[in-house]
């Protein structure tokens, strides 16, 4: 399972700068991801999100 960690930007909330999350994946196992590069991830205590693939860094 991959594991990230959301940078986050100046309009994400501070407890979730830095948070760790995982891909959540579709039936053939890959990523969730949007067309304008956003990708639906799991975090460990908020839940699952759609953020910006770009703010992403692969653990």
């Amino acid at each position: 399972m991959s594991q990230y960690r959301y940078q986050g930007d100046k309009h994400t909330a501070p407890e979730m700068r830095g948070a760790v999350c995982s891909a959540v994946r579709d039936s053939r196992g890959k990523c969730i991801r949007g067309r304008n590069g956003s990708m639906l991830v799991d975090f460990e205590t908020h839940g699952r999100h759609v953020v910006l693939g770009r703010q992403l860094r692969k653990l």
